[in-house]
């Protein structure tokens, strides 16, 4: 049985992207030519499509995706959401884990649906704070439940091996809406429940 790779990429697109880093391998000082770099071009091009295939995706469509009646009130959190997003300012990856949590007011969603969200926002070209507020404002949105609380927490690969270079840095960012905004008790719940 023979391997099928099932990632889809835009035929265009993967071309004008190999040209484009066949041509920085050269500036480089490399011979994009040689049998180690032959199609790295092509190959590059592809993960770059897969590591940005957030912005083809829709979000808010996902949550709606399996949205359901369901009278429930009470925190829902998924944690250690394993997170892989590309910084912006150098296009070098950023990765770890986000806790996402939201108290239905009268629909929920699939848990899968959740982490799917996660993923869409973070495939794109990102800074940790606008990811976390994205995650946040597009579950308020589209469930319009009591409150959401998301919490980030990344390691940044454009600090640990370049700039500063300092391996065990972790960033942290929030962002919260409605009752854990404004109720101490909720946000202290959802805090203790991450630790």
């Amino acid at each position: 049985m023979s391997y099928i790779n099932n990632d889809l990429y835009t035929p265009e697109t993967t071309q004008k992207l190999a040209e484009h880093y066949n041509e920085i391998l050269k500036l480089l000082g490399e011979d994009p030519e040689r049998e180690g770099l032959e199609k790295t071009p092509l190959r590059v091009a592809k993960a770059m499509q897969f590591l940005t295939k957030g912005y083809q995706e829709d979000p808010a469509a996902i949550l709606n995706s399996a949205r359901f009646r369901e009278e429930y009130q009470q925190m829902v959190l998924v944690k250690d959401i394993e997170m892989y997003s590309m910084c912006e300012h150098h296009m070098l990856p950023f990765y770890g884990k986000a806790h996402v949590a939201y108290i239905p007011n009268g629909f929920i969603t699939g848990v899968s649906k959740l982490t799917r969200v996660v993923d869409t926002f973070a495939r794109r070209f990102q800074v940790q704070e606008r990811l976390t507020v994205q995650i946040r404002d597009c579950i308020q949105q589209t469930l319009n439940p009591m409150g959401v609380a998301v919490v980030i927490e990344a390691e940044h690969m454009c600090m640990q091996i370049r700039g500063v270079q300092k391996q065990h840095s972790r960033m942290v960012t929030s962002a919260f809406t409605g009752t854990f905004l404004k109720d101490v008790r909720t946000r202290e719940e959802f805090m203790h429940l991450l630790h």
